[in-house]
C-alpha cells in the first residue's frame, strides 16, 4: 500500500526510492519473487493468559519507490485492496525522495474496495461503521430472514398439523444425551479459543467519517495490533473503541502506525487484567496448502471465521484505496483463499493451531460494486496477509517509540512493471538525486540506470518486488545485490540502511 502525493497515469514511468518516498503504486507483479533456479510460486488465537511466541522480527522500511509514475496499465476488472475497516482505505507506492510514500496511481482500496490494478496494486476499503451497532446491510439480512422465517414457519406449521406421524420416515442424530463435543484443533476449537481475544474496531473521524475493522490483543498491558488504515481517520482526534465478542466495549488511543507496512498499534483504555494475547506463529516456516483461519467482522459483521489454505508465499503486493491522496503500502504478502472481505482489515490469519501467521489486509478484487450497492467489492479467493514475522517486529518498534524504523538501500527505483528487475532511476522525486550521497547504495556503487535483478537469492522483477524484499529485514541487514550495468552483470554486497518514520 504505497502512499502517493498525486495520481500518475498508469502508463508513465514512475521511479520510487527504496525509501518507499514518492510515488504512485505500480500494479503487482504477476507471480511472487522466486529463489533463482527455482520456479516461481504458483498464485494460488490463542485464548488469554498465552503471551505472544518471540518471532522472527520482518523487516525494516524499504527501497524508496521512484518518483514518477505507476507501472504498466492495470487488470481492466481485477484489483487488489487491503482489508481495512468497513469505510474507504488508504495508500500506494513511494516514491524516492518525496514525502515518504509516493503518490499511488489507480490502486485498488483496502480490501474490499477495487481499482484498477493486479496483485501488486491491491486494495482495501474499511466496513462501513454500522448505525446503532447495525449496518444497513446487516438490517436488510435480517428483515428478509424474518420474513422468510414467517412464511416458512407457517407453512411448516400446516404441513406437520397435516402429516401422519407414524408414517415418518426421518431419522434424528443421537448426541447420547450429552453435548456435542469438537476436537480442539477443529476450525470449531481453534475458533473458540482465538475469538475472546480478538476485537472489533470502529474508528471516527472529528468530521464523522471512519469504519469498522478487526484488531487482535498483544500482551497483557492492553496493545492490540489492527491495520493502519483502519485507524487512519482518527490519527489527528476522533473516536476510536475496540469491542470484545462478550460485548464488552472499551475506549482506545493510537499507540503508533506504520503508513508503510500498514500495521498500527492501539491500546484499550482501562484494559482488564484478564486480557489473553494470540500465540504468535512463525510465518517463515509457513506451507504453501497449510490450513488457515480468518477472523474479522466483514461488511460490520462482527465475529466471523472463516478458513482456507496458504495459496502463496512471498506474494509481492502494493496496496492502496486508490484516493489522490493516499499512500501505498508494500508487502511480501501471504496469499490465502479464505473469505475476508471490507472489515476484516486487521484481523488475525491463524494456522491450524490457532497460532496468528498474518494480520488480513488486503484482496484482489473484481471491482464489482459489492453488495447492496456500498460500492464495495467482496472476497473472490485471493486474500493477502502482512506475515507476522515481519508485523511483530513492527509493532514492537511502534510500542517502544511510537515511530516505524524502514530498512533502505538509499536509490530511487522505477515502478514501472516490467520482468527485466528495478531500474535506478536518472533522479529520485522533487529532482534529487537518485542515489542518496553516502548511502548503502552509493557506498556500494551502483549508479543512476543500473537495473537490479536479485536481492540475496530472491529474483527482483520490479521495484515493487525489490521494496517489499527489502523492506522484510531490518536495518543493519547485510544483502547480495546482484544488478545489470552496461549489459554486464555485477555483484555486490551492502548493508542496509534506516529511515525512522513515514515521512
Amino acid at each position: 500500500m504505497a502512499e502517493c502525493d498525486q495520481k500518475q497515469p498508469w502508463n508513465e514511468e514512475k521511479s520510487v526510492s527504496t525509501e518507499n518516498e514518492g510515488t504512485a503504486v505500480p500494479p503487482a507483479p504477476s507471480a511472487p519473487p522466486v529463489p533463482v533456479d527455482a520456479p516461481a510460486s504458483a498464485p494460488g488465537a490463542v485464548p488469554e493468559g498465552h503471551a505472544p511466541s518471540a518471532g522472527t522480527p520482518g523487516p525494516g522500511g524499504g527501497s524508496t519507490p521512484p518518483a514518477g509514475g505507476a507501472p504498466g496499465a492495470p487488470q481492466p476488472e481485477a484489483s487488489t485492496a487491503q482489508l481495512p475497516p468497513v469505510p474507504p482505505g488508504q495508500p500506494a507506492y513511494p516514491a524516492a525522495g518525496a514525502g515518504w510514500p509516493p503518490p499511488p496511481p489507480a490502486t485498488p482500496g483496502y480490501a474490499g474496495g477495487g481499482g484498477p490494478g493486479d496483485v501488486w496494486g491491491a486494495s482495501y476499503q474499511p466496513a462501513p461503521k454500522p448505525k446503532d451497532g447495525r449496518g444497513g446491510l446487516v438490517a436488510a439480512i435480517l428483515v428478509a430472514a424474518l420474513v422468510a422465517g414467517g412464511i416458512g414457519g407457517g407453512l411448516g406449521y400446516q404441513l406437520a398439523k397435516s402429516d401422519d406421524s407414524s408414517g415418518s420416515t426421518t431419522v434424528s442424530a443421537s448426541t447420547n444425551g450429552g453435548d456435542i463435543k469438537r476436537d480442539s484443533a477443529s476450525i470449531a476449537g481453534v475458533a473458540a479459543k482465538a475469538l475472546p481475544s480478538t476485537v472489533t474496531i470502529e474508528a471516527e473521524s472529528t468530521s464523522g467519517q471512519g469504519g469498522t475493522g478487526t484488531g487482535f490483543v498483544f500482551d497483557t498491558q492492553g496493545h492490540i495490533i489492527t491495520n493502519n488504515h483502519v485507524v487512519s481517520d482518527v490519527v489527528n482526534g476522533g473516536k476510536l473503541t475496540a469491542t470484545f465478542p462478550s460485548g464488552k466495549k472499551y475506549d482506545a488511543e493510537i499507540i503508533g502506525h506504520a503508513q508503510g507496512y500498514d500495521v498500527a498499534v492501539i491500546k484499550l483504555k482501562n484494559a482488564p487484567s484478564s486480557l489473553k494475547p494470540l500465540a504468535l506463529g512463525d510465518s517463515d516456516k509457513v506451507a504453501v496448502g497449510d490450513a488457515t483461519i480468518a477472523i474479522g467482522a466483514p461488511f460490520g459483521l462482527s465475529n466471523t471465521v472463516t478458513a482456507g489454505i496458504i495459496s502463496a508465499k512471498n506474494r509481492p503486493v502494493a496496496s492502496s484505496d486508490g484516493s489522490s491522496s493516499s499512500k501505498s503500502s508494500y508487502m511480501n504478502a501471504l496469499q490465502t483463499d479464505a473469505s475476508i472481505n471490507p472489515g476484516n482489515s486487521g484481523g488475525p490469519l491463524l494456522d491450524a493451531h490457532g497460532a496468528v501467521i498474518g494480520i488480513n489486509s488486503a484482496i484482489q478484487s473484481t471491482n464489482s460494486g459489492g453488495l447492496g450497492g456500498s460500492g464495495q467489492s467482496g472476497s473472490i479467493g485471493l486474500g493477502f496477509a502482512i506475515p507476522i514475522d515481519q508485523a511483530k517486529y513492527v509493532a514492537q518498534q511502534l510500542i517502544k517509540t511510537g515511530k516505524p524504523v524502514y530498512a533502505k538501500i538509499g536509490a530511487a527505483v522505477s515502478l514501472e512493471d516490467t520482468t527485466s528487475g528495478a531500474k535506478i532511476t536518472d533522479q529520485g522525486a522533487g529532482g534529487s538525486s537518485a542515489v542518496e550521497s553516502g548511502g548503502p547504495a552509493d557506498q556500494a556503487g551502483l549508479k543512476p540506470g543500473d537495473v537490479i535483478t536479485k536481492l540475496d537469492d530472491t529474483v527482483v522483477d520490479s521495484g515493487p518486488t525489490l521494496i517489499g524484499e527489502i523492506w522484510t529485514h531490518k536495518p543493519g541487514d547485510k544483502v547480495t545485490v546482484t544488478y545489470q550495468r552496461d549489459g554486464k552483470s555485477h555483484t555486490v554486497v551492502l548493508t542496509l540502511g534506516s529511515r525512522v518514520g513515514d515521512n
